[in-house]
């Protein structure tokens, strides 16, 4: 067989292609490298030993920053704003499945924040928590700026599974006797569990890097991306790549995640499917 002879057109794409890799994991790559610099190591090459000094040095307690504590709170509110994205992304997926009156405005007013700069939203909730006399934190208003940045994604995706949702499934269901929350619970669910699954792990890894809707919604504790921020004005040691590299390490790790589930999910269909041919 004859391969086709490549043009300059190819190459060119080819060479865009490699630099536009470059540029986005050669920083990363440059980090993760510092990170492993001795205890007398600087925050440029060349380095200076090769240890995981500046990694315990991140876990103990330092004059500037709290890295720990900011990773804790920036954890349990991506959890968080995770189950809520996820619950009401699914719930507004079966709502908008039946027009109703009102339907078209409330969908373009929950996506309208994906309009409006997130900064302005930060600082609108900032403000409204301060003429209500009520003290901003991470774990209150943040949470509501998160959700504003998570759900209307959540949603533009549910639309689309449902809008490719045989709904015979569920009417199959009713027809042998199973009620609605049956059909949803052991049905629906099971058939949409990657969609659901993928919709919560994108509303956990926005909330956890989300650094404008955070800025003036956090209250005193900070969240990792606005801790990261100060760090980088305040520490002049390798600490501050081991925090990078660790931040890094989490992403990759929800990655990872995601497609150990739907390596799942798909196997636990193949298997149940093989089991039902062979009872039939």
């Amino acid at each position: 067989m004859i391969g086709r002879r490549r043009g300059p057109g190819y190459w060119l794409l080819a060479g865009f292609f490699g630099l536009f890799v470059l540029f986005l994991y050669g920083p990363t790559l440059t980090i993760l490298v510092l990170s492993f610099q001795g205890p007398s190591g600087g925050l440029t090459f060349p380095m200076n030993g090769v240890s995981v000094h500046w990694f315990k040095n991140l876990f103990e307690k330092q004059m500037v920053g709290d890295f720990a504590g900011s990773l804790q709170r920036s954890m349990i509110l991506g959890v968080a704003v995770m189950l809520v994205t996820v619950a009401a992304s699914f719930s507004a997926g079966l709502a908008f499945r039946s027009r109703f009156k009102g339907s078209a405005f409330i969908f373009y007013l929950a996506i309208a924040s994906l309009i409006v700069p997130s900064i302005l939203i930060s600082l609108g909730i900032g403000l409204l928590y301060r003429v209500l006399g009520w003290d901003a934190a991470w774990y209150s208003s943040a949470f509501g700026a998160h959700l504003t940045w998570t759900l209307p994604f959540g949603l533009l995706i549910m639309f689309a599974v449902f809008n490719r949702f045989d709904r015979r499934y569920e009417e199959a269901a009713r027809d042998l006797g199973a009620t609605s929350w049956q059909t949803i619970r052991f049905v629906v669910i099971p058939i949409l569990l990657p969609s659901l699954i993928g919709v919560g792990l994108f509303g956990f890894t926005l909330s956890y890097d989300e650094f404008a809707r955070s800025l003036y919604t956090s209250g005193t504790f900070n969240t990792l991306p606005l801790e990261i921020y100060g760090m980088t004005t305040n520490v002049t040691t390798p600490v501050l790549y081991a925090l990078g590299t660790v931040t890094t390490g989490v992403s990759f790790l929800v990655i990872a995640l995601a497609l150990v589930s739907f390596t799942w999910v798909r196997r636990r269909r193949q298997r149940h499917g093989s089991d039902a041919g062979k009872a039939a």
